[in-house]
């Protein structure tokens, strides 16, 4: 396998697959919220959850992975999610799809393991545990498990991955055995992940305890709790990462108190609490830090983020604390209506910030030496 660098010309297909999830996530979400939109002939509906959390999140996961190891032969982990979804949308949940997502984890793995022979430590060992818990996912779903039963799993990806990158800038605030005790923590969501698949009827109690104990953790070491009093981009980052550990803490009270649950408006709850209130929000949060490391664009921080930003939990609570809790369908429709918007006004502000950057720096470049040096 080739060890050359990952150009950026490698990195935009892959970048542009795991788009595609998204766009075809966010139409799914369309579909099942029952707007009158044409329906395709492959039923996106059963593959909305996959779509977003592995074809979307884990493409950007892995691609950011991939970066960070710096040789070639790391993209294919994010072609294979990206492939893998494109794979849902044409064929639904079909097998090839779910193999591909599956061996996507795999190369995951493979790429924790040269980055662990570099830097072990216990940041790297909870985003490694994120990609098994992806494994574990897909795995019990090409077992015959439907995507309700692995949620789970999917939760402890997304939430050992973030909790990892969290703990390795928690270094200059972390507090005394701060390391054991999120070892400790982490430990409780994989066994809590791990008790749902042996014993449903009481593993999800568990798993909701274990995800308590990694929202604990956060709320008390993670760096967020201070920046949150500065100033421009670093008060945006934390604003939007305290946003989600209030999202995240409340699904894993539902988990906690109430137990396994599959279907219905308690459902639909914690999926979301845990994929836009935790999840969108991470992403909207660290896109300005991890974007233009991955494009090598520069992607600069504009007071308009907090705009969709603010209708994400704006809509995210009205379908919660109204739609769901209190059975108001019209109110559940349209604020999952407002979550899509909300996510596809955060693409179109990244776009603009992008390409604004980008113009900016070629007039900066095209001017002359004098003008420029004024500027």
């Amino acid at each position: 396998m080739s060890s050359r660098p990952i150009g950026v010309r490698w990195r935009l297909p892959v970048l542009a697959a795991g788009g595609f999830a998204l766009l075809t996530g966010l139409y799914a979400a369309l579909l099942l919220l029952g707007l009158p939109v044409p329906a395709p002939h492959a039923p996106l509906e059963q593959v909305h959850g996959p779509l977003m959390v592995l074809g979307f999140v884990g493409t950007l996961v892995a691609l950011e992975r991939a970066v960070a190891l710096g040789t070639r032969w790391a993209l294919l982990a994010p072609a294979c999610s990206g492939a893998g979804g494109l794979a849902l949308v044409l064929t639904g949940p079909s097998l090839p799809g779910r193999l591909l997502l599956m061996l996507a984890s795999v190369l995951l793995l493979l790429i924790y393991q040269r980055l662990w022979r570099r830097q072990p430590g216990p940041a790297l060992l909870a985003q490694a545990a994120g990609a098994l818990s992806w494994y574990a996912a897909t795995l019990l779903w090409l077992a015959g498990l439907s995507v309700p039963e692995i949620v789970p799993w999917l939760t402890a990806f997304v939430v050992a991955t973030i909790a990892g990158e969290r703990l390795e800038l928690a270094h200059v605030t972390l507090p005394r055995n701060g390391a054991r005790w999120f070892l400790a923590a982490l430990a409780a969501l994989i066994a809590g992940a791990t008790a749902t698949a042996l014993w449903p009827a009481i593993g999800a109690y568990l798993f909701g305890v274990g995800l308590l104990a990694t929202v604990a953790w956060l709320a008390v070491c993670d760096v967020a709790r201070h920046t949150v009093r500065a100033a421009g981009l670093p008060r945006y980052v934390a604003a939007g990462l305290l946003t989600g550990y209030a999202w995240l803490a409340l699904a894993g009270l539902l988990w906690a108190g109430a137990g396994p649950v599959t279907d219905g408006a308690r459902y639909d709850a914690t999926l979301h609490l845990v994929f836009l209130g935790f999840t969108m929000s991470m992403i909207f949060a660290h896109a300005p830090v991890i974007l233009p490391a991955v494009l090598r664009r520069p992607l600069p921080y504009r007071p308009w983020l907090y705009a969709p930003l603010a209708l994400l939990h704006a809509t995210l609570a009205a379908r919660i604390l109204v739609g769901d809790a209190f059975d108001v369908q019209s109110v559940w429709r349209w604020a999952g209506v407002g979550n899509v918007l909300a996510v596809l006004g955060f693409v179109g502000c990244v776009i603009a910030a992008t390409l604004g950057a980008g113009r900016q720096q070629t007039r900066t470049a095209a001017a002359p030496p004098i003008v420029a040096a004024v500027r």
